[in-house]
């Protein structure tokens, strides 16, 4: 049975090595000349299925009208008044309630925390290295409003029996030791010890040498045009490549585009509730391991995720609604250092950094899709919308994407993961 998997970056390649344990025969399209060259490229480096939760939470609407005004803020809109962005929003804030952030919380933790099993199998497995620890993340926080906060995230970890430990400021010096001479400034933090972290474009790009071992064909510097549709059919996917256009067609399509899968399945009568949140991050050369963090740190206050590879320290954060913008803002650069020397002022080369932008596909609940398209369109299957979390969720993303469609049932519940849940 043949697939076509739409995308390069590590929803799409994790999908295509899964699928290639279960027999399919699959080819990964993408416009890049590699894997992993847009949203997968320079991510915060984590896999935290203690840290997944939503944005839309009931602090939020309030703290959003705070950020307009600060210089450090973690959340920028633009409005633009499309019908698009504006429903988004409105749906957003609708899962803005308790009782929705905990259910949305449930879910996503339930997905990461099996996803990262599936990751610890497939390493054992494959022998990958992407320059991973198994240190887990410290949350550190620095009000009491984050600490009072802290208690309704505490209560999902509880009932979804996830470790976690709840630290004073002493305690997250003993996590993380270059803390010290900020420890005055912390109020405590939440350390979740099963979070991993690691380079994910490394990781893609080792998993899809892996892929390619299992028959796997990557057609990269392919640009996707549209998908061919007649009568409720799908003909194919149109697309563009060094010796013209011509038209791709298979058994299955997989649509594993991050933001760029609304518009592509537009096509077929869908509206995907999956908008591009701009995010940021700084790559900065190591020079001095002991002043640096020895796993992520993820600070509260301005939603920065800091974490250490071998030689590297990546930072990265923040979350701009500005639809396919890709400019690089200075100011955001500022922020990401502000909070790095802030907290590590001893440990990299802030000067030498690599500053990078990308577009997190995020849903309005914060959960991916996952399963099939719809049923007038049954051999279409989504998997797209994992917002700042794709690597944490991509290896349980495509194992579960692969027992659907090799019509086995997977390890967890999956109902409340498909795009059914908007209709």
């Amino acid at each position: 049975m043949r697939v076509l998997v739409l995308g390069s970056g590590v929803i799409g390649v994790t999908s295509a090595y899964y699928l290639a344990l279960k027999g399919f025969e699959v080819t990964v399209i993408d416009r890049q000349p590699a894997v992993a060259l847009e949203t997968s490229f320079a991510n915060a480096g984590q896999i935290s299925p203690g840290y997944s939760a939503p944005w839309a939470s009931p602090d939020v609407p309030l703290k959003a009208l705070k950020w307009l005004f600060q210089r450090h803020a973690p959340l920028s809109l633009k409005p633009d008044f499309t019908r698009w962005q504006c429903h988004w929003i409105a749906q957003f804030l609708s899962n803005c309630s308790l009782e929705r952030y905990e259910l949305n919380k449930s879910r996503m933790v339930r997905l990461a925390e099996y996803s990262r099993d599936c990751l610890r199998r497939l390493r054992a497995e494959t022998g990958l290295h992407y320059e991973q620890r198994s240190q887990g993340t410290l949350q550190v926080f620095r009000t009491k409003k984050q600490l009072a906060a802290e208690a309704k995230d505490i209560a999902v970890l509880e009932r979804m029996d996830v470790p976690f430990e709840h630290l004073d400021a002493a305690g997250c010096v003993r996590i993380e030791p270059a803390l010290i001479h900020v420890q005055d400034a912390l109020l405590g933090g939440l350390y979740l010890p099963g979070d991993e972290t690691g380079d994910c474009q490394l990781f893609t790009t080792q998993l899809a040498a892996k892929a390619q071992a299992l028959g796997v064909k990557f057609r990269q510097e392919t640009q996707i045009h549209r998908l061919l549709t007649q009568q409720s059919q799908l003909l194919g996917v149109e697309v563009q490549t060094a010796s013209g256009v011509e038209v791709l067609q298979s058994d299955h399509y997989v649509v594993a585009l991050g933001s760029y899968s609304r518009q592509l399945s537009q096509a077929l009568g869908l509206n995907l509730p999956v908008y591009p949140v701009k995010g940021y991050s700084l790559t900065v050369p190591l020079i001095n391991a002991a002043a640096a963090p020895v796993s992520t740190v993820m600070d509260e206050t301005y939603k920065v995720a800091i974490t250490r590879f071998d030689q590297r320290i990546r930072v990265g954060g923040m979350a701009e609604l500005h639809g396919f913008d890709l400019s690089l803002n200075p100011s955001r650069r500022a922020t990401l250092e502000f909070v790095f020397n802030g907290l590590f002022p001893y440990a990299g080369d802030v000067a030498q950094a690599q500053f990078w932008t990308g577009l997190r596909p995020m849903t309005p609940d914060g959960t991916p899709l996952i399963g099939q398209a719809s049923a007038a369109y049954p051999h279409v299957w989504l998997n797209t919308g994992h917002g700042t979390l794709g690597w944490t969720m991509a290896c349980g993303s495509g194992q579960v994407l692969a027992d659907l469609m090799a019509q086995e049932t997977p390890a967890i519940e999956t109902q409340d993961l498909q795009l059914s849940r908007y209709l």
